[in-house]
């Protein structure tokens, strides 16, 4: 079951969500709620991630997928149609993006019909890649968040922006990347890139990761091409939790032998055990 919406940002643009909910309900349905951030040009209905989603429902859980306000994704919710707004898209932004949705699900503004309720003082949060940087951060931020787990997660972004970004942004106050799948040319303006040093020690997810006592499991690909898998290992290093795991993966690549669109009818191996993992980490410390 999927109820989608959209609630405003603080610059009261969308920040479009789907709830996913089991099918299979009792008289009365408190569900845990897990929250799940996408990655750079990612959204939430990339690939095998609605697929994840319900997966995850079914095991007891409310599942709210969101698409961050600035991630240039408007409502056709699958083409990059807004790249006036992707050009902007801060970490700062992400972050705050996770607290308005957060408090719109403690004003009930996100409501599931009945027989359903959202336990939303204790919540999990997943994120993939940039999301999973953000996921981090959120979970320091946000007290609501008591449970993470990130997929391919990058570590430190400050660490990413290449030599030729950073001579872009000095003299043109832009720079251009590639979208590998659909060849667009994407902006990447200066202020994404000042946004994350000016902030740095609120939004990076090295430092913010050394904050958490939660539980927090960290899963990479040991082969990943876009994220090398040291950054889960330097995530996981820098976590004072005692309860903390890390999981590194047959060679898979960054998002575990998915792609989009994804139409096949079962999940590639690697990526069914990185949803058991994530299943049986909310099963312990949510459920």
């Amino acid at each position: 079951m999927k109820q989608s919406g959209s609630v405003p940002s603080s610059e009261n643009l969308p920040i479009y969500y789907d709830l996913y909910l089991p099918d299979m309900v009792e008289s009365s349905s408190s569900l845990p709620l897990i929250l799940f951030l996408h990655g750079f040009k990612g959204f939430k209905d990339w690939g095998a991630f609605p697929d994840a989603c319900e997966a995850l429902s079914s095991a007891g859980f409310a599942v709210l997928a969101i698409n961050f306000s600035l991630n240039g994704v408007g409502q056709s919710m699958t083409n990059f149609d807004e790249l006036d707004l992707f050009a902007r898209e801060t970490l700062s932004q992400d972050l705050d993006d996770v607290g308005a949705v957060i408090e719109a699900l403690g004003k009930n503004d996100i409501e599931p019909p009945e027989p359903f309720s959202l336990r939303t003082d204790a919540m999990g949060i997943i994120g993939h890649s940039r999301g999973g940087h953000t996921a981090v951060a959120a979970a320091a931020e946000y007290p609501e968040i008591q449970c993470l787990v990130t997929w391919s997660a990058v570590a430190d972004y400050n660490a990413r922006w290449s030599n030729q970004m950073i001579e872009d942004w000095e003299k043109e106050g832009v720079t251009e990347i590639v979208n590998g799948r659909t060849g667009q040319i994407m902006p990447v303006k200066k202020v994404v890139y000042e946004d994350a040093l000016d902030h740095a020690d609120r939004l990076i997810a090295v430092k913010r990761v050394q904050e958490l006592q939660i539980p927090a499991l960290f899963i990479h690909s040991k082969d990943d091409e876009a994220v090398p898998a040291e950054e889960a290992r330097k995530l996981f290093n820098h976590c004072p939790s005692d309860q903390k795991e890390l999981q590194l993966m047959p060679d898979s690549g960054h998002t575990f032998d998915t792609s989009h669109p994804f139409e096949e009818k079962d999940f590639p191996p690697v990526f069914r055990q990185v949803l058991t993992y994530t299943r049986k980490w909310f099963q312990r410390f949510l459920q």
